[in-house]
C-alpha cells in the first residue's frame, strides 16, 4: 500500500485555497480521502509533501497533517500485525463501521508489545488467557461478539475446567483489559460494554491469611537441615529469611541483587515492579546469609545469590525463564519446611513479605510506614498484605461491651 498527499487545485474554495487529499495506490487502484486541510497552492511543496514554511499558520497546519499521517501509518502496521489484508476498504473504512478484527489476533499483538517492553510477567498472563479462549472456541470471535452471553459461557468453561474463583477473576481481569485496549486502539466501535453488566469482580474471594507468627520465623531459623535435601533446601530458607529481615524484598529483587547494591551497611535497589528506589539496613542475619554465598574473586557486578549467572542469563527472556524455574524450586522446598515444622499457612516467598508487614503491624508500627518500606504506592495495597485483627484482639475489645 502506497500513498501521497495531493493538492487539489481543481477544487479551490472561495478563499483560493485548495483542499489536501491523501491518495492511496493499491493493486492498480486509487482512492482519495479528504484530509480536512486547505492551503493556497503557492504554500504547498509537492516534492517534500509539506506545507511551505512561508505559510502564516504553517506550524499548526503541518502538525495537524503529521498527526493524520501518523494515524494511517499506525493503522497499516496494525493491519499487518493482525495479518489482515491491507485493502482500500480496510484502511479507509468509516469509523462508524466495526472492522472484523479477531480477538485472538489482537491479543497476540498485545503479547508482542509487552514482550518488546520486557513486561514478561504480564505477557505470560495474556498468553494464558489467549490459550483458554482458544480452548473455549472463542479465539476467532470479533470484539462485537463479546457480549453478556459470551462472558457467561467463558465463565462456565473456566468453572468446568476446575478454576477457582480468584483464578477466574484474574482471567476476566485480563479479558476486560484486552477489551478496553481494543476500544482505545479503535479496533472496533463499542456500542454497549458487556463488562458494565457482567461484574467480573464478583469472583474475587478474600484469600486466607498468608502471614506466619514471629515465633515460627524463629523456629525456621533454628531448625537443622534435613539429612535428605536438594540443592535448594538451604537456599529456600535463606531466601525466605533474607526477605523477612530486609523489609519484605521480593524474590526477583533478591535474585538480581549485586554486591554493588550494598553500601554503608544498607542495601540499595530499585524495585523491578514499580521502579521505585528502595533501601533497608543490613542485619546480622542478612549479613550472615550474604557471607555464606560469597565466592573468591567476587566483583561489584556479581550477583549475591547463586540464582542468576551473568555469563549465561543475559537477555530479559533468559532472566525471566531462570527466575520462573528457580522460584518453583524455592517454593516447593519452603512447603517442605512448612510440613517438617508444622507451620501454617505453608511457606512461600510471598509469605515472607506478608509476614514482615504483619509482624510490624502487630508490634504497633504505623501502616503508612509499613507501606513505605514495602514500596507500595498507596496504603490500600498494604492492607492486602496485613492480617485482619486477631481473634485475641477482638476478644479483648469485646470486654468493653459491658
Amino acid at each position: 500500500m502506497q500513498y501521497k498527499i495531493i493538492c487539489r487545485t481543481d477544487k479551490l474554495n472561495k478563499n483560493g485555497e485548495a483542499p489536501l487529499y491523501l491518495q492511496f495506490y493499491h493493486d492498480g487502484r486509487r482512492k482519495k480521502i479528504a484530509l480536512g486541510i486547505a492551503v493556497n497552492p503557492q504554500f504547498w511543496d509537492s516534492s517534500s509533501q509539506q506545507i511551505s514554511p512561508e505559510h502564516p499558520n504553517q506550524p499548526s497546519l503541518q502538525h495537524q497533517l503529521n498527526e493524520i499521517l501518523i494515524g494511517y501509518d499506525r493503522k497499516i502496521r496494525r493491519l499487518e500485525a493482525l495479518e489482515i489484508p491491507i485493502t482500500m476498504n480496510a484502511l479507509v473504512e468509516s469509523r462508524q463501521r466495526s472492522p472484523s478484527f479477531k480477538v485472538g489476533a489482537y491479543i497476540l499483538t498485545i503479547i508482542e508489545r509487552l514482550e518488546q517492553e520486557y513486561r514478561l510477567g504480564s505477557a505470560s498472563k495474556y498468553h494464558i488467557t489467549y490459550s483458554l479462549l482458544k480452548q473455549a472456541g472463542k479465539i476467532d470471535c470479533r470484539f462485537d461478539d463479546i457480549d453478556f452471553r459470551f462472558l457467561c459461557e467463558f465463565e462456565t468453561f473456566l468453572i468446568q475446567r476446575g478454576n477457582k474463583p480468584n483464578s477466574i477473576a484474574t482471567k476476566f481481569s485480563v479479558l476486560k483489559a484486552i477489551y478496553n485496549k481494543a476500544i482505545a486502539d479503535k479496533i472496533f466501535v463499542c456500542k454497549e460494554n458487556p463488562f458494565v453488566i457482567y461484574k467480573s469482580g464478583k469472583h474475587w474471594e478474600q484469600t486466607r491469611k498468608r502471614a506466619i507468627r514471629k515465633e515460627d520465623v524463629m523456629r525456621l531459623m533454628q531448625a537443622p537441615l534435613p539429612e535428605t535435601r536438594s540443592p535448594y533446601t538451604e537456599l529456600s530458607r535463606d531466601i525466605f529469611l533474607f526477605s523477612y529481615f530486609s523489609a519484605g524484598i521480593n524474590f526477583k529483587d533478591i535474585s538480581t541483587l549485586r554486591y554493588s547494591n550494598i553500601a554503608h551497611g544498607r542495601i540499595y535497589y530499585r524495585r523491578h515492579k514499580t521502579g521505585k528506589e528502595m533501601n533497608c539496613r543490613l542485619t546480622p542475619t542478612t549479613v550472615a546469609i550474604i557471607d555464606k554465598y560469597k565466592r573468591a574473586g567476587n566483583t561489584e557486578d556479581d550477583y549475591i545469590f547463586p540464582i542468576l549467572d551473568g555469563d549465561i542469563h543475559k537477555s530479559e527472556q533468559q532472566i525471566y525463564n531462570r527466575l520462573h524455574k528457580v522460584l518453583a524450586h524455592i517454593n516447593r522446598e519452603l512447603k517442605g519446611w512448612s510440613k517438617r515444622l508444622g507451620i501454617s499457612p505453608p511457606l512461600t516467598t510471598y509469605v515472607a513479605r506478608h509476614t514482615y508487614a504483619t509482624v510490624l503491624k502487630r508490634e504497633g508500627v504505623n501502616v503508612a510506614l509499613i507501606s513505605e518500606s514495602l514500596g507500595h504506592s498507596n496504603i490500600q495495597t498494604t492492607q492486602i498484605y496485613l492480617d485482619s485483627f486477631e481473634n485475641s484482639q477482638i476478644d479483648e475489645a469485646m470486654k468493653h461491651l459491658l
